[in-house]
């Protein structure tokens, strides 16, 4: 049985890949391959007619030094009209144009339709002259662009208030200027069939696994999907296992934060178009760090991080312990603690287990409208609402002050975690869990978290184990792992991502 499923998933997937080959970059095939000819009117017309004539499409005709008809193309949005007009234009009508000639620094010649449509799409600007059969292709592009402004989905507590916007030269130029390293690799892809999103593929020569800088950039061109509109897409599509909870790439707004991981080895991935870069391969313990950890003095740092798992702890497991001591396990409980959880539940008409989920759905939900309702509104929509909520259901006897006294220390716990994405895996592992605590008590609990490790276990991201460097144990990466030890002491680079130079701190500067 198990040969006939592997044979019926091998021939499915060999199906999936076929029909995607199929239709890889059939957009831009549609675009009729042909060469231009020396008639401007006809080049004209084939530009047209593959752009639909659409509205924004600025043809401008004008009569170059020499006396021959030349237009200009480009689609208005994309382009710098300030460039067009004084450097395209200056140029054309001071200079003599027996042959071209560079107009500016960024110039192409091509003569395939095909080529032309793709770079007007990317903002630049075809020349086409009457009597050639080549156009000028001159890089005109900008369009509004957002300014560098402080992460929006990350506090800075101590560095750099500087976060990744829209704009991938603007973000590559953010890490460029903290990595002067000649070392530092940019490989340029282009993903989605009908997007043609520009993405980078960072990291350093000298430092990074180049296998799994192969099978990065390897799975990146393997997407094949119509479009790709923020990072989100290529971390679904280049993950090893999707259907897990746990996030397997880190995501990030802040450029210090990339070029950290960038110097331990790590690959970074910028994507046009939206300010979160990635960051790969990625372990468990790394989702709960963050750059501050290194700008503060250690025993500071160290302090914080073991406040951290104490509150990841709290957020997991409380609401399941609560329901389990009061189904299963009263006798665990102190007499005088119990005496007062007993009072306070004498009015609930619900076992522990619904108590607790009615209170857990309600905040989540209190929690996504706070988010989603205008910036300053939503906090305050949030804090009120809890509150009101809560003294009401009190009031009403639906839930006890101990739940809710439960669901506010779960509730800040999840706040502890500086990444967003493993807080989520949290919240949702919160219900199931809660659910074997309701039939099984602290069995329950123990089974699901069994579970869960065994499940941490078995991950992988590009080759480097989830639970590194837990499991299989490495000493030498424990230093960075609980607690942060001074920086004198971190002598070298993680062994757990192979990096080539494994040393990041020399006695004598080679």
């Amino acid at each position: 049985m198990s040969q006939f499923w592997s044979a019926w998933k091998a021939r499915k997937q060999a199906l999936q890949d076929r029909v995607l080959r199929e239709h890889a970059d059939k957009s831009m095939q549609d675009v009729a391959d042909v060469t231009l000819s020396p008639d401007l009117e006809a080049n004209i017309a084939l530009i047209e007619e593959e752009l639909g004539k659409s509205d924004d499409l600025i043809i401008r005709r004008f009569q170059i030094k020499t006396g021959e008809a030349a237009a200009l193309v480009f689609l208005e949005a994309l382009v710098d009209r300030n460039a067009i007009s004084d450097y395209v234009i200056q140029a054309l009508n001071s200079s003599d144009l027996t042959y071209f000639a560079p107009i500016t620094n960024e110039i192409e010649m091509t003569d395939g339709l095909r080529s032309i449509i793709k770079q007007i799409l990317a903002g630049s600007s075809a020349l086409l002259i009457d009597g050639k059969s080549e156009a000028c292709i001159t890089n005109t592009r900008g369009w509004e662009k957002r300014s560098v402004e402080a992460p929006q989905s990350e506090s800075v507590v101590r560095g750099a208030r500087e976060g990744f916007t829209e704009t991938l030269d603007v973000n590559s130029a953010l890490v460029r200027y903290r990595l002067k390293d000649p070392k530092l690799r940019v490989r340029r892809l282009v993903v989605g069939r009908r997007t043609h999103t520009d993405v980078m593929v960072m990291y350093l020569e000298d430092v990074a696994d180049p296998p799994v800088v192969a099978e990065i950039i390897k799975r990146i061109e393997e997407i094949k999907m119509d479009s790709v509109l923020e990072s989100g897409y290529i971390e679904q599509m280049i993950q090893d296992r999707k259907w897990s909870p746990f996030p397997q790439i880190q995501n990030t707004e802040r450029p210090d934060k990339l070029v950290a991981n960038l110097l331990e080895g790590k690959v970074g991935i910028l994507v046009d178009g939206t300010p979160f870069a990635l960051i790969a391969p990625a372990i468990f313990g790394q989702f709960y760090q963050s750059p501050e950890d290194y700008y503060e003095r250690f025993y500071i740092s160290s302090l914080i991080r073991v406040i951290r798992i104490i509150s990841i702890g709290i957020a997991l497991l409380l609401p399941s312990l609560y329901i389990a001591f009061n189904s299963f396990h009263p006798e665990m409980i102190p007499s005088r603690l119990m005496i007062a959880m007993t009072a306070g539940r004498s009015t609930v008409p619900f076992p522990a287990l619904v108590e607790a989920f009615l209170m857990e759905i309600a905040i989540e939900i209190l929690r996504e409208a706070s988010i989603r309702l205008p910036g300053p509104i939503g906090p305050t929509i949030g804090i009120v609402g809890a509150l009101v909520v809560g003294q009401a259901a009190v009031s009403a006897g639906l839930v006890s002050p101990i739940k809710v006294m439960v669901l506010a220390l779960t509730t800040i716990g999840s706040f502890a975690s500086p990444t967003y994405s493993a807080a989520i895996a949290l919240r949702m592992l919160r219900f199931p869990l809660m659910v074997m605590a309701g039939l099984f008590g602290l069995y329950g609990i123990m089974l699901f978290l069994i579970l869960i490790m065994i499940h941490l276990s078995s991950i992988k991201s590009f080759g480097v184990p989830y639970l590194s460097p837990i499991s299989p144990l490495n000493l030498a990466s424990m230093k960075d792992l609980f607690l942060r030890l001074p920086h004198h002491l971190l002598t070298k680079r993680p062994p757990i991502f192979h990096p080539h130079d494994k040393v990041r701190l020399r006695e004598k500067e080679e």
